[in-house]
């Protein structure tokens, strides 16, 4: 009976080695953040958003682009400014005087894989142009509705808030990230291989070298299969017990929202068929929990007095639940 409980019902090879293959191409460029990529790779099966954040220099924007050098899908960047514009990111309408009619010129936000660098470098005005389209994958502009082309997926930068002349993301846009990933310094050992690739290679253009693996349909196959694996009523419960602890813990000012339930489920169901099962274990979920719930809460000014981070406090709550076995 525990035999075929476990007994695999979908066959995930082929999901299997397209990550295989994404993670060989992204490492000809970067070395180690094994965990950043795993969590783009799992936000690209997982259909969401992601928000890197670290300081200058740790790859964060050359891991995006490599990204989407790997997925033969459009790409585009957006530098976000202090003086950019809502206009500059989605597009605008502009009179063509033959015709005489107002004619709607997509902006950059039109596109597969969008690489915002520097996200909380713009202010409220200009971030709230991404309210519609993370959430929707929609625009609307002068009352005209733009469906976007699937996949859709944004991909932002930013450096520490502490950092000079950045602004904090409002709250209900960092709701729409699927995952935070906190990028830190490489190791020792790990900065002498960049350096000595570096080195060896006499040229900052290995981004060349990589290949594309995947197509837009192919996606779209892949996700259909993360979608219908295996999660047990008990690690639902278990998934949305630790949300719920988020909004009555002494510790934390704002909870995480429904949303946040939403993400740990889709996350862990694609971190499990990246490690080539069809169902979900706690396992699966305790991994992704950090990475969607660390953006999504807001400490007591006491608790950050104190010194303490968001991860401090998601895994003490974690730690307090009954892991379901």
């Amino acid at each position: 009976m525990e035999e075929n409980l476990f007994e695999q019902r979908t066959d995930l090879g082929e999901l299997q080695q397209a990550i295989g293959e994404l993670k060989q191409e992204i490492g000809k460029v970067i070395v180690g953040q094994e965990q950043m990529i795993e969590l783009l790779l799992a936000g690209i099966l997982a259909d969401g958003h992601i928000l890197i954040e670290g300081v200058p220099g740790v790859a964060k924007t050359l891991t995006a682009k490599l990204l989407s050098k790997t997925i033969a899908v459009n790409f585009s960047r957006i530098q976000f400014t202090p003086d950019l514009m809502p206009s500059d990111v989605i597009g605008t309408s502009i009179f063509n005087p033959r015709e005489n009619t107002f004619q709607f010129k997509p902006g950059p936000i039109f596109s597969n894989i969008v690489l915002i660098d520097e996200i909380n470098r713009a202010p409220a005005k200009t971030q709230s142009a991404l309210f519609e389209v993370m959430e929707e994958r929609q625009i609307t502009v002068d009352g005209q509705t733009f469906v976007l082309e699937p996949p859709f997926m944004v991909v932002a930068t930013q450096n520490p808030i502490e950092q000079e002349g950045t602004y904090h993301l409002p709250e209900a846009q960092l709701d729409r990230f699927l995952f935070k990933i906190n990028v830190g310094y490489p190791t020792p050992e790990q900065e002498f291989r960049i350096v000595s690739d570096h080195h060896i290679t006499r040229t900052d253009n290995r981004v060349n070298d990589v290949r594309s693996v995947l197509s837009a349909s192919s996606i779209d196959a892949l996700r259909k299969q993360v979608r219908n694996l295996v999660v047990e009523e008990k690690l639902i419960q278990f998934i949305t017990s630790i949300v719920a602890a988020t909004r009555n813990h002494k510790a934390i000012y704002l909870g995480a929202s429904p949303r946040a339930s939403i993400g740990i489920l889709n996350g862990s169901k694609a971190v499990a068929a990246m490690r080539g099962r069809d169902f979900v274990i706690p396992e699966d979920v305790v991994y992704v929990a950090p990475a969607v719930l660390r953006h999504r809460l807001v400490l007591t000014p006491e608790k950050e007095m104190e010194g303490a981070s968001e991860d401090d406090v998601i895994q003490e709550i974690i730690q307090a639940i009954e892991i379901p076995r």
